[in-house]
């Protein structure tokens, strides 16, 4: 495939409530886009109050794809995003619009960009023994195990993620990638011209943010939305009730926590995610950062990157 057929591919990165998704949008005015969200939380029906999903008003303005596709116990996985969002790709330009991928979950990203290498097999009898071993010690054993064969992939992963925990030890297990710390992509050449757009913030600004952002979503019914998907019978050890925010007020639901204590752990947690998600960004190749802050919030970073994009051709 020549360079002039490649399809043009944006990605507008970032850590949680840097306001991507608002800059996005702001984009959005300016040309003819949509969006496929790459977050792991927003394709779950039914989680809303602390996601961060567009808004109404944010879904209308511009389309959005891969928002609310899964319930919540259903299995959704970076494989899976990697085949709906490249098959939204050519649909997207076929329209005349530009791609534009937005979100936080480097995984995703990197899976669509880069592709991934097949992973092994599931092991039943395996996977029967660390769920012994969870149900015996806890989930935070597994994440020690990992943590103790191969600590690079332990410190991507939150000790509760217990889908991916799991899948790491499958590959360590099987002598995959993980043993050595490597990443498991596929080095292929790429499938797309790419744009990748980094968001940041001032670290105390993006904090004092974030914990007003766990506020108004505790505010806008967080204690409510978990205590009817309980009702409902999902699993709150499913990864999707696993994550911050849903998590804590699970523990509220039973009785383990008050709400104030449970939005303290929601407001810290959130911290600490977005400092994970700052550092996996730093690793990827050709990002190009824009401070918010700098840019004087959305408008302006949608105009920085409109420049960037008609210098280099992708839009006339």
């Amino acid at each position: 495939m020549t360079e002039d057929t490649t399809p043009k591919l944006v990605v507008i990165a970032g850590p949680t409530g840097v306001g991507k998704t608002a800059a996005a949008v702001a984009l959005g005015r300016r040309r003819p886009i949509e969006v496929i969200s790459a977050d792991s939380r927003q394709v779950y029906r039914g989680l809303d109050a602390a996601t961060g999903k567009p808004t109404a008003d944010e879904r209308r303005a511009v389309p959005h794809h891969l928002v609310d596709v899964a319930d919540p116990d259903e299995r959704y996985h970076a494989a899976r995003f990697r085949a709906e969002a490249a098959a939204l790709v050519p649909a997207i330009l076929a329209r005349g619009r530009l791609p534009v991928v937005v979100g936080g979950t480097g995984l995703y990203i990197r899976a669509l960009l880069r592709g991934l290498d097949p992973a092994p097999p599931a092991d039943p009898a395996f996977r029967r023994e660390l769920a012994a071993l969870a149900a015996r010690e806890g989930r935070p054993a597994l994440h020690a195990r990992l943590a103790a064969l191969a600590p690079a992939t332990a410190a991507r992963l939150h000790p509760n993620d217990h889908v991916r925990v799991t899948r790491a030890l499958e590959t360590v297990r099987a002598g995959g990638v993980a043993v050595a710390g490597q990443t498991g992509w596929t080095t292929a050449a790429p499938a797309y011209a790419v744009a990748f757009f980094g968001l940041t913030l001032d670290r105390a600004a993006l904090a004092r943010r974030l914990g007003a952002r766990a506020e108004a979503f505790v505010a806008a019914g967080l204690a409510g939305e978990v205590e009817r998907l309980l009702a409902r019978g999902y699993d709150p050890t499913l990864p999707s009730l696993a994550t911050f925010g849903y998590r804590e007020f699970v523990a509220v639901a039973r009785g383990r926590l008050t709400a104030g204590e449970a939005l303290a752990i929601m407001r810290r947690d959130t911290v600490r995610y977005a400092k994970r998600q700052w550092t996996w960004f730093q690793r990827e190749p050709g990002v190009e950062w824009i401070d918010v802050a700098a840019a004087a919030g959305p408008d302006g970073v949608a105009g920085m990157i409109e420049a960037r994009l008609v210098a280099r051709g992708m839009v006339a």
